[in-house]
Order: structure tokens, then C-alpha cells, then sequence
């Protein structure tokens, strides 16, 4: 089996990456040029920006704490998607504008809702090995 972050492992990586660097892009310049509009909104989205990163770097190591890091990040991403697409749905009049997260990611083609899924499925199917100590 390949390991964890090569063949489509490397795939997923630099999709996480892309997402790391446009909501990190997407909410300095949020919070820098209109913060006082929507900040819950662009807070949000910081915090999105932040697991992205941490998913993309954890995702790209190799070794057992990188994927319980992995884990955590992208499952701390399906709850954050799920949570804030509820959100938007039942209270759109408090976020003024949207997150990478808002109505499950539908201005990114839902690809935040489907990523983590992928993700978690990845990571699920490459688990660490558990070496089992010979006695002689």
C-alpha cells in the first residue's frame, strides 16, 4: 500500500492546500478591509483558514502523529462545515457576508462539505501500523 501521502494521498494534499491559501487569503483581506461588516463571518473563515493549514501540513507528514493530527484537523473541518452550513440556513441574517464554511461550501461547489469525507475516508484507509514488539 502506498504510503499515506503519495498517489491520490498527494492529491488530497495539494487540494488542502489550495484551500489553506485562498481562505487564508480570502479572510486577511476580510478582516483587514472590512472586519466591522461581518465579522463573525470573516473570524470564521480565519478560523477555517487555520485547520486548512494545519490539515495540509499533518496530511503531508508521514508517521503517527501526523495522522492523528490529520484526523483531528479534517474532522474538526466536517463538524466546522456541517456546523456553519446549518447555521447559515437557519440564521442567514447573521452572517453579512460568507464563509468558506457558509450553506456547506456552496460558493466553493461544495467541495469544503465533500473534501473532509474524502479526507476522513483517506486517513481511515491509511492508518498507522501497529508494530508489534518480537521476544525472542
Amino acid at each position: 500500500m502506498p504510503r499515506r501521502n503519495q498517489g491520490l494521498g498527494r492529491i488530497l494534499v495539494m487540494v488542502y492546500a489550495v484551500f489553506a491559501l485562498s481562505s487564508f487569503a480570502r479572510s486577511i483581506f476580510q478582516i483587514a478591509t472590512h472586519f466591522e461588516q461581518a465579522p463573525l463571518a470573516y473570524l470564521l473563515s480565519a478560523f477555517a483558514a487555520a485547520v486548512y493549514i494545519v490539515a495540509t501540513l499533518s496530511l503531508a507528514r508521514s508517521g503517527r502523529t501526523a495522522w492523528y493530527v490529520s484526523v483531528v484537523a479534517v474532522g474538526i473541518e466536517l463538524v466546522g462545515v456541517v456546523g456553519v452550513g446549518l447555521w447559515t440556513l437557519l440564521d442567514p441574517q447573521l452572517f453579512a457576508d460568507d464563509t468558506v464554511w457558509s450553506r456547506f461550501g456552496a460558493g466553493y461547489g461544495y467541495i469544503p462539505l465533500i473534501l473532509p469525507i474524502l479526507g476522513l475516508a483517506w486517513l481511515l484507509g491509511h492508518r498507522p501500523r501497529v508494530e508489534v514488539e518480537s521476544r525472542p
